[in-house]
């Protein structure tokens, strides 16, 4: 670009493209610091591509705004974890549900994304940030040295300038593929996954999962209800709606004839979860992809001017169904990362910015995304056995063992161990137990 352009163009300290929970908390902390930040969000609003429910990791938050707690849009705190393996007719669970759950600092909400989102962004603003809605960065913009300078948008008019752009664009990461510093995504990285919002009267939710006041439940399910794709189910409860979804492996929906909408209407009807949505009225329906390629699928998190945070950086701990807490805490170091450097007047160089990244080795972010690494490739390769053999075997063993029917409980156990032996075998069993462990670790 030209000098004469340069000088024409507004100029920040800090530009952040999206206004998700990882571009809001690198926007807030800047912002709170003193730093002149301009956010670009390609939405009308903040959430307003998000209508599904969620859950909110308190932590996370907490360290951004401790307060939060008395002005955020939470729905209900989460009491009940409930964890199914499920086969076409059954499900075979274990639930933890501890009274200590509800203590004064909740550890864990449900929340709708687009009130969340829309509140976040609130004090994104009051904390002095400049917000541009309906708004889509185009490019980014680099000087001769190719280090990144600022953004050009669908606007009219000079491009934008900053000696650092966060990137918090989400999974699609489409400015950082446009602008070479990440590839394409994957069909085997990401997943489909759909979502509904069923509103029923808080007092049913209420007696229907055995809650009081704002307690809430959250259940999450896998088995065949994915058809043999590595996928997974869960459902919410809100204060007067359950979100329910379910959400598979991008390749696989490529590779079969399953449609997501139809892997949702099969899991709605299944008989352990029909009687959770019976006479709810369905409002709000929703698709979007998920990053689940964990500690290997991560792209190069920094450069000369520019950081990746959030979703754009593949950070979803896909075992424990975790996405916010980790998108908050990368897009809160990154910003702290560069109010350090701006407080010291020192450049926004790749040298300089892999603080980002060394600070995040530190944290529970990239100790736990390392702790998996193996799982993803773990299910997608055995998804036959840990989406459709196993879950079977489950249920069978299960209805074996507790029908009371005049066998044996001697021969009830030949016959289900002759059960898992005849379609998994020994070796088999015992190496999927090896992988299994070996990708745990």
């Amino acid at each position: 670009m030209s000098e004469t352009e340069q000088d024409a163009s507004p100029r920040f300290d800090a530009i952040v493209v999206g206004a998700g929970p990882s571009g809001n908390a690198a926007a807030y902390v800047m912002a709170r610091e003193g730093l002149n930040v301009l956010q670009i969000e390609r939405g009308e609003y903040s959430g307003s591509k998000n209508v599904q429910g969620a859950i909110l990791y308190a932590d996370a938050l907490e360290k951004i705004i401790p307060e939060f707690r008395d002005e955020a849009p939470l729905e209900r705190h989460v009491i009940e974890q409930r964890i199914w393996t499920m086969d076409d007719r059954s499900h075979t669970g274990v639930h933890y549900r501890s009274d200590d759950f509800n203590e004064e600092k909740p550890n864990r909400y449900t929340i709708l994304r687009a009130q969340f989102d829309k509140w976040f962004n609130s004090r994104v603003r009051d904390a002095g940030a400049t917000v541009l809605f309906e708004t889509t960065v185009t490019e980014l913009v680099r000087d001769l040295s190719g280090k990144v300078i600022g953004v050009r948008t669908d606007r009219s008019g000079n491009p934008i300038m900053a000696p650092v752009v966060v990137l918090a664009e989400g999974v699609n990461g489409l400015v950082g593929q446009r602008s070479g510093l990440r590839e394409e995504l994957k069909p085997d990285t990401v997943a489909l996954a759909v979502k509904e919002m069923h509103f029923l009267p808080r007092e049913v939710i209420e007696a229907r999962f055995n809650l009081q006041g704002n307690e809430g439940v959250v259940i999450e399910a896998m088995g065949t209800i994915t058809k043999g794709m590595t996928g997974t189910g869960f459902l919410y409860t809100n204060e007067e709606s359950i979100s329910i979804g379910i959400g598979c492996i991008v390749e696989d929906f490529v590779d079969s004839a399953e449609t997501p909408y139809g892997l949702l209407e099969a899991f709605k009807n299944h008989p352990s979860i029909k009687p959770l949505l019976a006479g709810s009225e369905i409002k709000e329906y929703a698709a979007h992809l998920i990053p689940e390629g964990g500690y290997r699928a991560i792209p190069q998190l920094y450069g000369d001017g520019w950081l990746v945070v959030g979703d754009a950086g593949q950070f979803v701990n896909a075992v424990h169904r975790e996405g916010s807490n980790l998108a908050m805490t990368t897009g809160r170091i990154a910003a702290e990362t560069v109010v350090m450097l701006t407080r010291k007047r020192e450049a926004m160089s790749a040298a300089n910015l892999a603080a980002f990244a060394r600070r995040l080795e530190e944290t529970f972010v990239m100790k736990d995304l390392r702790k998996y690494k193996g799982i993803p490739n773990l299910l997608h390769g055995g998804k036959a056995q840990f989406f459709g053999t196993y879950p079977r075997l489950i249920s069978q063993a299960m209805q074996t063992w507790f029908r009371v029917d005049g066998v044996d409980k001697k021969t009830k156990e030949n016959a289900i161990a002759r059960s898992f032996r005849e379609a998994r075998g020994w070796r088999g069993m015992i190496g999927d137990t090896f992988r299994l462990v070996r990708a745990w670790r």
